[in-house]
Formats: C-alpha cells, structure tokens, sequence
C-alpha cells in the first residue's frame, strides 16, 4: 500500500477529491492531512474520511517537529494541495522526489512568491491571455521551479472575471491532479 500525506492551508477542495479519489482504493491510502491553518476547512474534509490531521505552526514547520511526523508516516509521496507556505528545505531533502505541489497556472508565467489563487487569476486576465491552465511540479528549495510532472490547459477567450478563470481552473484540478498521483505512484 503507497501512503500519501497531504498539506493544505485552505478550503481544500482538492485535497479532500484526492482523498475521495482513493478512499477505497487498494493500492493508495491517505495517511495524514498537514495544516498551519487551525480553522482550514481541509481538516473537516479530512475528518470525514477518517483521516489523521495534524496541525502546526511556522516554528514546528521549519524546526523538526513536522519532519518527525512525516518520518513516522514514511509516506511515499507529499502532495500540496493548496498548501501557501514556503515547503522546508529539510523536508525536501528528506523526501527527494518525492514532494509535488499543484500550480493554478502554466508556469513557468504566474509563478513564485505571491502567485496562488486569485492573485494568478488576476494576473493572467489583466495579460488578456488566450489559455491558461494546471501545472503538477516537483517542489525545490525555490516557489513553482521545480520540474514539471505535468501541464493541462484552457481556453479563456470568453472569461471576463478571474473568478470564470478560477472555475476553469478548478475543473482542470479536479480532473488531473488525482490521476496524475495515481501515475506517480504506479511508476
């Protein structure tokens, strides 16, 4: 059985359809759901499954008490899925290839600091973009550079708000990020 852990800072809503996606699954498990947010509404979709969330601060985060957490679960794969701050270099380190993060955008555009959310739907409306789309990257030491797993696009051409931006995007999220998990795992 590979057992994933999930960060989330928000809503997550694509965390809890990765934990749907695999809740009777054989082959993958949901071990844990990491929050730095006490009030995410992620760790209510978690309870509903049943799954173990843990919730942490900046200190615990960046010092080693989230570390010892992950190294009891030893899971084989660390989602961010809509986790907002800065993944740790020594968790990284500790898990190489092993920690992916989901991008509301083609990167490498509406990368790096700042850019999550609205804030990249935004951005992509005020360029008049054609397309844009989900980006599924590795995570490094640095915000949207690490190697890409996988792209899917968009047409925009008939958005005239970031929130019809965010819809599409959304879709895109609920469709792919889960299946692309599945095909990280399997390979």
């Amino acid at each position: 059985m590979k057992k994933i852990v999930l960060f989330a800072s928000g809503n997550g809503s694509n965390a809890e359809n990765i934990m749907a996606y695999f809740d009777m699954s054989n082959a993958v498990s949901v071990v844990g759901v990491f929050s730095n947010n006490s009030e995410a509404k992620v760790i209510e979709r978690a309870k509903k499954f049943k799954i173990p969330t843990f919730v942490f601060n900046k200190k615990e985060l960046s010092e080693n008490t989230v570390l010892s957490q992950l190294k009891q679960l030893q899971p084989d794969l660390i989602v961010l899925a809509g986790f907002l701050l800065k993944f740790p270099i020594h968790i990284i380190n500790e898990f190489p290839s092993k920690v992916i993060n989901i991008h509301p955008a083609l990167l490498p555009n509406y990368g790096g600091k700042g850019m999550f959310g609205i804030n990249v739907h935004n951005a992509v409306l005020k360029n008049k973009e054609k397309e844009t789309g989900i980006t599924i990257h590795y995570v490094n030491e640095h915000f949207d550079e690490g190697e890409f797993i996988f792209q899917a696009n968009v047409t925009i051409e008939n958005c005239t708000t970031a929130d019809e931006i965010a819809k599409k995007i959304h879709e895109l999220e609920m469709e792919h990020f889960p299946k692309v998990i599945e095909r990280f795992l399997e390979g």
